[in-house]
């Protein structure tokens, strides 16, 4: 998890927690928009190698999985 910088952090600082990222080869899920369409949030499995998506869920189905686990 990131921690969010203070406000008055400076520029630099903002700029890493926005832009610099952890870039994993294989398996991760990412959170996407449907924004042309219905505009649903999506969990997305994909491969960042080989760019294959293998799932795709309704981030509301998703939380409310979760939900039901804690």
């Amino acid at each position: 998890m990131l921690a969010r910088p203070d406000l008055d952090a400076g520029v630099a600082v903002w700029d890493d927690y926005l832009h610099l990222r952890d870039n994993p080869a294989g398996e991760t899920q990412d959170l996407w928009q449907h924004e042309a369409g219905c505009g649903a949030w999506l969990v997305v499995t994909r491969d960042t190698v080989s760019h294959e998506i293998s799932g795709v869920k309704l981030a509301a189905d998703v939380k409310r999985t979760m939900g039901a686990v804690s």
